[in-house]
Parts: structure tokens; sequence; C-alpha cells
């Protein structure tokens, strides 16, 4: 299953945990506000974006299931 990451900006309040946990997609701006480098996660940081979500303490930050187009269903 694809995953995508979204981030809130106005629930969150840029205390830098998820870029922390998550390095390979988020980075902080000057003021740690988290910038996403990709809003797709690769399968394998699907475990480590979860945990991410979860430990959000303004739970701005969300992973989305995105579905594939019916063409590259098998």
């Amino acid at each position: 299953m694809a995953l995508k990451l979204i981030v809130d900006p106005t629930a969150c309040d840029g205390r830098g945990l998820c870029a922390e946990l998550l390095p390979e997609l988020i980075d902080l701006d000057r003021w740690g506000y988290p910038l996403l480098k990709e809003e797709a996660v690769a399968t394998e940081l699907a475990e480590l974006a979860r945990r991410a979500v979860a430990s959000c303490p303004k739970a701005a930050l969300r992973l989305q299931s995105l579905r594939r187009p019916e063409t590259e269903r098998g």
C-alpha cells in the first residue's frame, strides 16, 4: 500500500520531533517547522513514518493511503 505524508501547518507548533524521527523525509525550516522532502513514503520507511505520526504531540502529521490507478493493479 502506497502512503503519502501530510503536515497540517496550522496544528504544528514547530517542536521538530518529526524531523528527528524521520530525517529521510522531513527537514525543518529556520523556525523549526517541518518541510517535506517528499510526500510519498517509500515502503522501507513506512514503519518510521507511522512512528513519527504517532509521536507528533500536536497530531499535525498524518499518513494517507494512496490508491494505485486501475491500470496499475494486478
